[in-house]
């Protein structure tokens, strides 16, 4: 839902909090001036908002907060562009804009009764996480739970400190890194290479969902096609350029979709022809 009949009217917003999750990736927590917008804020799994900063831009963010949460909405957030560089010159208390949510979300309701897999590469894990939190808040519904994770080294896995709380509240967890030292005792490889492993007991009944760089996902299906997961039940994020969040500027445009306005979240048949396609 948007607050205003204008989408491009932002909230001003203030930055609660600040904690680094890895070098160059923090997570914001940010809450709306306006009391009663805030308290009224919704959203769901796996959409986003567009964080504003005067005299330099704006850019989309995927929202990492839990859903079911009243306090800040947290985006965790890589610096990369302009518009991240200046964000993380902020500090608690200063104010930015904030537009949102836009987007569609991941589609829990289908959970119910399936056996659910999650994965992750790098920051891909972000998108993932307000589904994980409202997930573990429905596990007994869940035939079963598992999220598979990959990064570059261990040093570099995001939200580690939260991995031991949701494997206690139900999630289990599988993790694989490119490169491991020496008393690295988890597995080494791609994290498709998790899937190919992975018991699946009734793959006709597993829903997959997967954020992370996009030749991961498209790897990451073609395992899951292998294995007989029905491509309706393999649901990808993609954010490709995204800068206006309605679909009028035209920069995410992937075939005939637009990533902004009809994802990011889509399932498997709808975005798989542009995925393959070079240059786009």
């Amino acid at each position: 839902m948007t607050f205003s009949a204008n989408p491009w009217v932002h909230d001003t917003a203030r930055i609660a909090a600040i904690r680094q999750e890895l070098p160059d990736v923090w997570t914001y927590d940010i809450e709306l001036v306006d009391r009663t917008r805030h308290e009224n804020y919704r959203f769901r799994p796996g959409q986003f908002n567009m964080l504003y900063l005067p005299g330099v831009g704006e850019s989309a963010i995927s929202i990492s907060a839990d859903p079911d949460s009243r306090g800040p909405v947290a985006h965790t957030v890589r610096r990369a562009g302009n518009v991240t560089q200046a964000l993380g010159r902020l500090e608690p208390g200063d104010t930015l804009g904030l537009r949102g949510p836009f987007g569609t979300g991941w589609p829990l309701e289908q959970a119910v009764g399936r056996n659910v897999v999650l994965v992750a590469g790098g920051i891909g894990l972000a998108p993932l996480r307000p589904a994980i939190c409202q997930l573990l808040a429905q596990r007994e519904q869940l035939q079963s739970l598992t999220l598979l994770v990959g990064a570059r080294s261990p040093d570099l896995l995001l939200f580690g400190a939260e991995l031991e709380p949701w494997r206690r509240a139900g999630l289990d967890i599988e993790l694989t890194v490119d490169r491991a030292a020496a008393d690295w005792r988890g597995q080494v490889g791609v994290v498709t290479l998790l899937l190919d492993r992975l018991e699946l007991i009734d793959p006709a009944a597993t829903l997959l969902l997967t954020c992370g760089p996009e030749v991961m996902m498209r790897y990451t299906v073609q395992s899951a096609l292998r294995r007989g997961i029905p491509p309706g039940n393999l649901w990808l994020s993609t954010e490709r350029n995204m800068q206006c969040a309605i679909g009028l500027c035209g920069h995410c445009q992937l075939g005939p979709v637009f990533i902004c306005r009809e994802g990011p979240v889509f399932d498997w048949p709808r975005i798989a022809p542009w995925l393959f396609v070079e240059g786009l």
